[in-house]
Parts: C-alpha cells; sequence; structure tokens
C-alpha cells in the first residue's frame, strides 16, 4: 500500500482506535498492521521502536507511532501518526467521560471491564514472549538479563539499568563492527 499521509492516518486512526492497555499492547496491533497487511516496517524495527519508545518520556505507544510516522514520511509523516493515534482515544474517552457514571453501575459493564483487563494481560504476554525470542538469543544476553533483574528487585534505578544497557549494547556492536572490518 501506497505510503501518504492519509494512508498513514488511517493506519494509525485504526490502531488507537482498537488498542487496549497502552505501551506494549501495540506492538502485536502494529505488527499485524503495519508489517502483515501493509508491509510498510520489518518486525524488528517495531521492537527496536519499542525499545526507543520505552527510553523517551510520553506514551509508549504514541512515541512508536511518531517514530514509525518519522521513517515513512519523515515530519509530515510523524506529525500525522501522532495526530491519528492520538484522535482515536480522545473521542473515546470523551465520548464515554459523557456516560460513565451509569455505565459503571451496571453488571454487565463490570464483568465486560474484567474481561478487558485480562485481554490486556494476553496481549501483554504476546509481546513479551515475542520481544524474549528476539533479544535472549545467547548465554550473555541472559546473563545480563537476569542480572538486570535481580538488580531490579534490589530497587536499583531503572535509568541505571537503561543507561547501563544502552552503553553495553553500543559498546557490543562497537567491537562486532571492528572484528567484520
Amino acid at each position: 500500500m501506497e505510503v501518504n499521509t492519509k494512508n498513514i492516518f488511517k493506519a494509525f486512526f485504526k490502531i488507537g482506535a482498537i488498542l487496549l492497555g497502552g505501551g506494549y499492547v501495540i506492538v502485536p496491533v502494529m505488527k499485524t498492521e503495519l508489517v502483515e497487511k501493509r508491509n510498510w516496517l520489518k518486525e524488528e524495527e517495531i521492537y527496536d521502536y519499542l525499545c526507543v519508545s520505552q527510553c523517551l518520556p510520553g506514551i509508549i505507544a504514541v512515541n512508536m507511532s511518531v517514530l514509525t510516522g518519522y521513517k515513512l514520511l519523515r515530519f509530515k509523516g510523524a506529525v500525522t501518526a501522532l495526530f491519528a493515534m492520538s484522535l482515536s482515544p480522545f473521542l473515546s474517552i470523551v465520548l464515554i467521560a459523557n456516560i460513565m457514571s451509569n455505565i459503571l453501575s451496571i453488571p454487565f459493564m463490570e464483568g465486560l471491564f474484567w474481561g478487558i483487563n485480562l485481554s490486556v494481560i494476553i496481549l501483554i504476554y504476546l509481546t513479551v514472549k515475542e520481544i524474549w525470542k528476539k533479544s535472549l538469543i545467547d548465554v550473555f544476553t541472559y546473563f545480563w538479563f537476569f542480572l538486570i533483574l535481580v538488580l531490579s528487585v534490589f530497587k536499583t534505578s531503572p535509568v541505571v539499568l537503561i543507561l547501563s544497557s544502552i552503553l553495553l549494547g553500543f559498546f557490543i556492536q562497537l567491537i562486532k563492527e571492528k572484528k567484520d572490518a
């Protein structure tokens, strides 16, 4: 499918409209819409954008849409993706806020929200499973993962953990490039 602002708007409005949860939940939705259906991205790019988006301030799904839009159509694509991704949840919130007090008192709706919460957990699990397969590939990556996990249990700052992982990845890439040269 052709990459233009109209198609970017349609794709990200749709993603924003069906996205329940946020953050990690966007990965399978973006993979289906942008890799499989539209062939605009490679699967690895989505995981890269997720990693970068987690390190940036703001909402992960919005950050990912901006990065993707920028890759597709530079500044116009980033602005279009940002607007489209934000518009459908905004409209939903405005609509739901007007009728929320009546909805929450209905037992059926309590059950519906319980089911939605479970579906979000399932989507997060699927994302973690995919990232696990792509990221933990050898003994060293398993070692680093468990080291970071242990350090996080002992309340090490997430900023320190993220920055140390970024630096480690940078140095590993430098070493690989020097070996290949």
